[in-house]
C-alpha cells in the first residue's frame, strides 16, 4: 500500500506513483506464478500457450511502467520533500521506469516469448544430450539481449548494462575484482587440497536413498529452519529454485537416489531464497520497500544459510537424528557427515552440486563464456568446447557430454546474460554477514546445535529483511556489518575451515 505523505502535494502525487507501481509489481508477478507453473506443474504440450500469456503480461506491465504518466509523476516526485524511505521509491522506480522506457515494446514481448519457447527447447536439449537443438534458442537471446543492451545504454558494454539487470547497485568493476581475488586464491588451495593426505570422510551417504523419504527429510528441515508452510509449498523440478513473495513464497529441488546431500543442500539454499522473501515489509507489498535488494543480496541469504549454517558441525549435529530416522541404514558420525557435506570434489562438473570452493570456479567459467558470447568474440557453436576447455583448466575435469557441461544450467534459456556473478557475489557477502552475526549473538553455534534459530533469523529480519530496496547493495553491507563489502572474509573462512578439514600448510 502507498506510504502516507506529509503534504497534499506529496500525498497525491507520490500515491499515484506508487499506486501505478503496485499494479505493475502485480501483473509481474502473475507472470511469476505462470512461470513457476511451466517449471514444475504445466503439461508439456502447453508451451504454445504459455508462451503467449507470458509474452502478454510482459507486455502490459512493460507498457504501464512506460506509460507517460509515470514519467510525470516521477518529475512530481522529484519536486518534493521526501524522506529517506519515499526517496528510495523514487530512485528504484526511477532506474526502473528509464531503463523500461528506453527498449521497444516489440523487443520485450520478443524476449519473452523467446525466453518460453527456449526453456522448452533446453529441457529436451539437456534430456537428450543435444546441443543442437538449444543452440537456436541461445544464439536468438544473444542477438536480443544485445539490442537490448543496445537500446538501454549504446555508449557501455553491452555486458555491463545487461549484469545491471540482476545487480544494478555494484559496478561491473567491482564484481570483476571480487572473481579476480577468488579464482587467485581458490585455484591454488584446490590444488593444494587435491594434494592433501588428510583422512577426510568423503562417502557418508553412499548407497541408494529413496526419493518420497528425501522429501520428507526436505519437509522435516525446512520446518525446522522456520519455513512457514502457510505461505509456501515445496515442489519438484529440474532446476531448484524459489518464486514468490512476502505472502507466497514456494521452493523447489530435485531428488537423486544416489544423492541425498544434494537434495538437502538444495532445500537449505532455498529456504535462504524463501525466508528472505517472506520477511520482507507486507506494507510495502508491491513497490521498492517491499521488494529484495537484487539477486547478490539474494544469493548472500541462501548461501549463508546452506553453507555457514547448512554446512556447519553444529548443523550436523542437529539433523542427523532426523537423516537416520529417514535412512535407518545410515551410521555416519556427526564428523563424518560434516566432513562428506564439506569436502572438496575431485570430479564434480555440476554447479548447483559444488562444494563452497569449486562452485566459484564454476561461476568465473560461466561469466567468462557469457561476457564473450556479447561482446561477439565466441560464437554460439563454439561454446560447449570453450566450456570443456575451461574445465579442463580450471578445475581439472572435462565433461563427456553436454548435459553435464554447457546445458546444464537453466538461465540462458531464460537469456538471463549477467546473472552468474551474483552467486559468487553473494556467496562472499554471506560470509561477511554470518560473521557479523556471530559477533553479535552469543554462541550462535550452540543454538544452531540445538536447533534454536530464532536469533539469526531475528538478526537477519532486522539488518537485512526489513529494509527491502531501501538502501543501495554496498551499503546495505555496511549498515549491517560495519564495514565495506569485501572478499576478505571470505577468503579467511576458506583458508580456516579448508586447512582445518585438509591439514593445509600454507593455512597452518
Amino acid at each position: 500500500m502507498a506510504t502516507e505523505a506529509t503534504s497534499d502535494g506529496e500525498a497525491d502525487a507520490y500515491a499515484e506513483l506508487t499506486d501505478r507501481l503496485e499494479r505493475v509489481n502485480a501483473v509481474e508477478g502473475a507472470g511469476g506464478v505462470l512461470g513457476w507453473d511451466q517449471q514444475v506443474m504445466m503439461p508439456e504440450g502447453g508451451t504454445p500457450a504459455r508462451s503467449k500469456q507470458l509474452s502478454v503480461l510482459s507486455s502490459v506491465s512493460h507498457d504501464m511502467l512506460t506509460d507517460e504518466r509515470t514519467g510525470d509523476l516521477l518529475d512530481a516526485c522529484e519536486e518534493l520533500d521526501l524522506d529517506e524511505g519515499r526517496a528510495a521509491v523514487l530512485r528504484e522506480a526511477r532506474r526502473k521506469y528509464e531503463r523500461a522506457d528506453a527498449v521497444p515494446r516489440d523487443l520485450v514481448e520478443e524476449i519473452s516469448s523467446t525466453s518460453a519457447e527456449a526453456l522448452s527447447a533446453w529441457e529436451e536439449a539437456k534430456a537428450e544430450d543435444d546441443f543442437e537443438t538449444f543452440a537456436p534458442y541461445l544464439e536468438k537471446h544473444v542477438e536480443l539481449k544485445r539490442e537490448y543492451a543496445e537500446h538501454v545504454d549504446p555508449d557501455r558494454d553491452a555486458y555491463e548494462v545487461l549484469f545491471e539487470e540482476y545487480e544494478p547497485c555494484l559496478p561491473l568493476s567491482q564484481a570483476e575484482e571480487i572473481l579476480s581475488d577468488l579464482k587467485e586464491t581458490l585455484v591454488p588451495m584446490i590444488e593444494e587440497i587435491r594434494e592433501s593426505d588428510a583422512d577426510v570422510t568423503t562417502d557418508a551417504f553412499t548407497g541408494t536413498f529413496d526419493t518420497d523419504a528425501q522429501e520428507a527429510l526436505s519437509r522435516d528441515v525446512l520446518s525446522t529452519l522456520g519455513y512457514d508452510w502457510d505461505r509456501g509449498r515445496l515442489d519438484v523440478s529440474s532446476h531448484p529454485f524459489t518464486s514468490g513473495n512476502q505472502f507466497d513464497c514456494r521452493v523447489t529441488t530435485r531428488f537423486d537416489e544416489a544423492d541425498p546431500l544434494g537434495a538437502l543442500m538444495a532445500t537449505v539454499h532455498e529456504f535462504g531464497h524463501a525466508y528472505y522473501n517472506l520477511g520482507l515489509p507486507r506494507e510495502h507489498f508491491g513497490t521498492p520497500l517491499g521488494e529484495s535488494r537484487d539477486l547478490s543480496v539474494h544469493e548472500s541469504q541462501s548461501r549463508l544459510w546452506e553453507n555457514h549454517v547448512g554446512r556447519s558441525r553444529a548443523f550436523w549435529e542437529q539433523i542427523l537424528p532426523s537423516v537416520r530416522e529417514q535412512f535407518p541404514d545410515t551410521d555416519a558420525s556427526v564428523e563424518e557427515a560434516y566432513e562428506s557435506a564439506s569436502q572438496v570434489y575431485e570430479d564434480n562438473l555440476i554447479r548447483v552440486e559444488a562444494d563452497e570452493l569449486t562452485y566459484h570456479l564454476h561461476i568465473v567459467i560461466r561469466f567468462e563464456i557469457e561476457r564473450a558470447l556479447i561482446a561477439g568474440e565466441l560464437d554460439v557453436s563454439e561454446v560447449p568446447e570453450v566450456w570443456n576447455d575451461k574445465y579442463e583448466e580450471y578445475l581439472g575435469i572435462r565433461p563427456e557430454t553436454d548435459a553435464e557441461g554447457c546445458l546444464q544450467d537453466i538461465h540462458w534459456s531464460h537469456g538471463n546474460f549477467g546473472y552468474f556473478p551474483t552467486y559468487s557475489l553473494g556467496s562472499v557477502m554471506a560470509t561477511q554477514l554470518f560473521e557479523a552475526a556471530s559477533d553479535e549473538i552469543d554462541d550462535l553455534e550452540s543454538k544452531i546445535r540445538e536447533g534454536d534459530f530464532e536469533d539469526l533469523q531475528d538478526w537477519l529480519r532486522e539488518n537485512v529483511h526489513r529494509h527491502g530496496a531501501k538502501y543501495e547493495t554496498n551499503e546495505l553491507v555496511k549498515r549491517a556489518t560495519g564495514e565495506e563489502f569485501t572478499a576478505d572474509y571470505f577468503t579467511s573462512y576458506a583458508a580456516d575451515k579448508y586447512g582445518e578439514l585438509y591439514e593445509l600448510e600454507s593455512s597452518v
